[in-house]
């Protein structure tokens, strides 16, 4: 028994995900983003919607995890933050 779950475990670790790090691009307000966006999820949303999202669309995405998702993000960081993301993963 013990080496059909062996045999599992090695069989499926190649499918899994990759769980490298992210790294933001080094910009001002990446602390403020890191520190911000990490707190609930995965850094890896923001290069993976830097595709579908420019400026407006990354201002509508924090309101809308400070609004609707409760993100704890102080007023004064909100512009800072969009300005990062817009200037470092906007479309």
């Amino acid at each position: 028994m013990r080496k059909i779950l062996l045999a599992a475990i090695l069989l499926c670790a190649p499918a899994m995900a990759d769980e490298s790090k992210v790294v933001l691009k080094d910009a001002p307000g990446r602390n403020l983003v890191s520190s911000n966006c990490s707190a609930c999820h995965s850094l890896d949303y923001i290069p993976m919607n830097s595709v579908f999202l420019d400026r407006k669309g990354w201002e509508a995405e924090v309101n809308k995890m400070i609004k609707v998702m409760g993100a704890p993000i102080k007023e004064e960081d909100v512009q800072p933050i969009v300005n990062y993301l817009a200037a470092q993963y906007g479309k």
